[in-house]
C-alpha cells in the first residue's frame, strides 16, 4: 500500500503534475508565473527546479498565444498543460479555446488528439472583485469539446489531475482558490488531507457521496461542498440526515448519482457559486425534472447561486451574494416543511 502524507490541493496538483512530466517526456507546461514564482496559487511549485525551463516555461501575459501554442503542441503529438492564471480572463483567449481547442478534433474526423489541460483558478470570498472572483465553469460546461474537471479535496485533485493529462481529449481543470491550502488566504480544513504518494488515477463522471443521509440531498461542486457538509453537521443537530453528492466533474457528468439519491431522499437542493441563470443548478434540476416522476419528489427543488450580478468587492456584499452554510441551512429547513401540491408522501 503506497504511503500517504497530509497534503493542500496546490500540493497535491504540482505533485501528480511532476509525476506524470517524470513518466512522460512529452509533458510540458506553460504559463504566467508557474516556473519561479510556482503559480499564484502554489500549483505548480517546485517543478522548475526539476525539470528546467526547456519544460516548465514563464510565459508573456499573452494567453491567446501560449493557449494556441498548446494546441498546436498537443497536434503535433506533446502533452501541454497550459495555465490561465484566472478564469476570469478567458475572454482574451476564447477564440483559442472555444474554436480551436474544442473543435478542432471533430472537424478533423477524429483524426488530430489535442491532449491540452488548460488549468485556472477559480472562485471568490477573498474580495478580488467582479474581475477575478468568477467561477464560469457553467460557461465551459455549456461548450461541447472540452472536459470539465472541478476537485474538491487533495485527493481528488491529484486522482484527477493525473486522469486528466493521460486523456486524450482537451480537459479544463478548474481549481477553486478558497480550498488551496494557501497560507495567505482562510480555507476550509477539509480540502486537505491524506494522499498517497504513489501516482493514481480517478475517473471523469463519477460523483462522489461525501457524506450519506436519508431526507435531503444537497448537489455540488468544489468549495460549495464543504459549506455544504458544514451545513449538514448543523442540520444533523436537528435530526435532519442530508446526503452530499460532490459532481467532482461537470463534463462528464455523473447523472445517476444525482438520480440515485433523490429518488431515496424525495428532496434536492443544488448550490453553487457559479451564476443562477442557465447554470449548474438549472441543469441538475432539469435532468431531476425529466427523470423523476413528481409524486416522487417530497418538496419542489431549490437552487442556491450566485445571482446574476457581478461578483462585488465589498466584502458584506460579496459574503451576500456568494451561498454560505447559513443560507444553506436556512433553505434545508424550509424544504423539509415544504410540500408539492398533490404528493404522495411515503
Amino acid at each position: 500500500m503506497s504511503k500517504t502524507r497530509n497534503l493542500t490541493m496546490a500540493q497535491a496538483i504540482a505533485e501528480a503534475i511532476g509525476q506524470e512530466m517524470a513518466r512522460d517526456p512529452s509533458v510540458f507546461l506553460m504559463g504566467e508565473d508557474v516556473g519561479t514564482y510556482g503559480g499564484i496559487f502554489g500549483a505548480t511549485g517546485g517543478l522548475l527546479e526539476r525539470f528546467g525551463k526547456d519544460r516548465i516555461m514563464d510565459t508573456p501575459i499573452s494567453e491567446t498565444a501560449f493557449i494556441g501554442a498548446a494546441t498546436g503542441a498537443a497536434a503535433a503529438g506533446m502533452r501541454p498543460i497550459a495555465e490561465l492564471m484566472f478564469v476570469d480572463f478567458f475572454g482574451v483567449c476564447m477564440d483559442q479555446i472555444y474554436n480551436h481547442l474544442a473543435k478542432n478534433t471533430y472537424m478533423a474526423g477524429g483524426h488530430i488528439k489535442l491532449p491540452v489541460v488548460l488549468t485556472t483558478a477559480i472562485g471568490g470570498g477573498y474580495n478580488d472583485a467582479a474581475q477575478h472572483s468568477q467561477c464560469l465553469y457553467a460557461t465551459f460546461a455549456h461548450m461541447p469539446g472540452l472536459k470539465v474537471v472541478v476537485p474538491s479535496t487533495a485527493y481528488d485533485a491529484k486522482g484527477l489531475m493525473t486522469q486528466a493529462i493521460r486523456d486524450d481529449n482537451p480537459v479544463l481543470f478548474m481549481y477553486h482558490k478558497g480550498i488551496m491550502g494557501l497560507p495567505w488566504m482562510a480555507y476550509f480544513e477539509g480540502s486537505t488531507g491524506d494522499v498517497p504518494e504513489a501516482s493514481y488515477t480517478l475517473p471523469f463522471g463519477h460523483a462522489k457521496v461525501a457524506r450519506e443521509g436519508e431526507d435531503l440531498t444537497i448537489v455540488t461542486i468544489s468549495q460549495m461542498v464543504h459549506k455544504a457538509l458544514l451545513a449538514a453537521d448543523e442540520l444533523a443537530k436537528a435530526g435532519i440526515g442530508v446526503e452530499v453528492i460532490d459532481l467532482r466533474t461537470l463534463v462528464p457528468l455523473d447523472r445517476e448519482a444525482v438520480l440515485k439519491s433523490v429518488t431515496k431522499t424525495g428532496r434536492l437542493i443544488v448550490a453553487d457559486e457559479d451564476y443562477l441563470g442557465f447554470g449548474l443548478t438549472g441543469e441538475i434540476s432539469a435532468i431531476v425534472a425529466e427523470n423523476l416522476d413528481v409524486l416522487r419528489l417530497k418538496a419542489p427543488v431549490r437552487r442556491l447561486a450566485v445571482p446574476n450580478v457581478p461578483i462585488p468587492y465589498s466584502r458584506p456584499l460579496e459574503q451576500f451574494v456568494i451561498p454560505q452554510v447559513t443560507g444553506i441551512v436556512d433553505a434545508a429547513q424550509k424544504l423539509m416543511s415544504a410540500r408539492l401540491a398533490g404528493a404522495t408522501l411515503a
